[in-house]
């Protein structure tokens, strides 16, 4: 089998033809030829496109390499878990969410309320969502967490579920394919957002959702057909296209982001200080079992202490963009209080690691909280 490396260069490429281009680009059609009676694989453009299956198919390469898997791709990754979520379950059914995931997670459950479902919670940190399994439907599990980046077991809490009964879906945006494989776990979706990690430049609005079961591929695919949530040619080539360098971004995001960690822990304004790469870090046990080559995200978070600190500290970075989402190549951070919604403390800011020189992201880090201290010293 080939290396993360060399897959995600070639990931869903297709057979070389001559004179023809390495990567096809972006089909633009609402409609195909149907000749007679024949039916094709396509037919319409809110069913299917080449350009998409191209996409599906290097994800589901990543996903998990050398298997037969289904990948349904969306504009958003809220269009995907809305998929997951609202496609599989019924009034009177009962889902298991986390109470620390990501900050929109709230409004799926008021929808799914609003339906007639029963949602319980739990925090991600000590596989706490197993005492809430009886008479669930689906488990939905986001490892790390976002934003405060607690891990849980995933293998124990499939199990967990699968012997109650309730499929078990994964986020898995935080960690990428290459970090994190749910479906190996034991997950029965692996669900992301592709706008961060995956595409990682900022410039792409993506989700994905990734199973082997091919009637719970379809169900998510049908939802996809029936609510018109379907992507953008260009958007579908766009990402493709960012795949190939993935490794790369990975590996060069989470050893600088160790890095950052590490200059943190050294910081007296800086508390709360979360990355599960480092080995004092609560979450690093079960991080170093189930996250792949030791790549632990690029999602560094910490508290300052308060509100104005972080404020002041953000402004006076230099190679650090003040913007909300996360794993593009250019660093970003914000005080993740700004947006409500999240249970963090006013000063927490939560730090996207980029491809920038680890010296020169570190250095402007450090001179940053130099000068955000200087206005109280003395």
């Amino acid at each position: 089998m080939t290396g993360d490396g060399t897959r995600a260069v070639r990931a869903g490429l297709p057979e070389p033809v001559a004179y023809e281009p390495t990567m096809p680009g972006p089909v633009f059609a609402a409609h195909y030829h149907l000749p007679g009676d024949a039916v094709g694989p396509y037919t319409y453009g809110r069913d299917d496109n080449p350009t998409w299956t191209g996409l599906e198919r290097a994800i589901g390469e990543l996903e998990a390499p050398g298997e037969d898997v289904h990948t349904v791709a969306f504009p958003s990754g809220m269009g995907a878990i809305a998929a997951v979520l609202l496609s599989g379950v019924r009034s009177g059914d009962t889902v298991v969410l986390p109470n620390d995931c990501y900050q929109a997670m709230p409004l799926i459950r008021e929808r799914l309320e609003s339906y007639g479902v029963e949602v319980r919670t739990a925090p991600t940190a000590g596989e706490a969502q197993a005492k809430h399994l009886e008479g669930a439907k689906l488990l939905w599990i986001e490892t790390p967490s976002n934003p405060g980046l607690d891990v849980c077991d995933i293998r124990r809490l499939a199990d967990a579920a699968h012997e109650a009964g309730a499929l078990v879906a994964v986020d898995n945006t935080l960690a990428t394919p290459l970090g994190q494989r749910p479906l190996e776990l034991g997950a029965d979706f692996s669900v992301a957002s592709g706008t961060k990690g995956l595409t990682g430049h900022g410039d792409v609005l993506l989700g994905y959702v990734t199973c082997r079961d091919r009637e719970l591929a379809a169900q998510v695919k049908l939802w996809r057909k029936t609510s018109g949530a379907i992507l953008g040619p260009m958007e579908a080539w766009l990402a493709h296209r960012s795949l190939s360098t993935l490794q790369l971004r990975i590996d060069r995001q989470t050893a600088t982001a160790l890095a950052l960690a590490e200059a943190l822990r050294e910081r007296p304004e800086v508390t709360g200080l979360r990355y599960p790469g480092l080995p004092d870090d609560p979450s690093h046990a079960v991080a170093a079992r189930q996250m792949r080559s030791g790549r632990f995200g690029c999602v560094v978070s910490f508290t300052l202490p308060d509100r104005a600190y972080a404020e002041r500290f953000l402004a006076a970075l230099r190679l650090v963009d003040d913007a909300t989402s996360f794993g593009g190549v250019r660093s970003t951070a914000e005080r993740r209080g700004r947006w409500g919604g999240d249970d963090v403390p006013e000063g927490f800011v939560r730090f996207s690691v980029g491809a920038e020189d680890p010296e020169d992201l570190v250095a402007d880090v450090l001179r940053a909280l130099d000068e955000t201290a200087a206005p109280t010293a003395g």
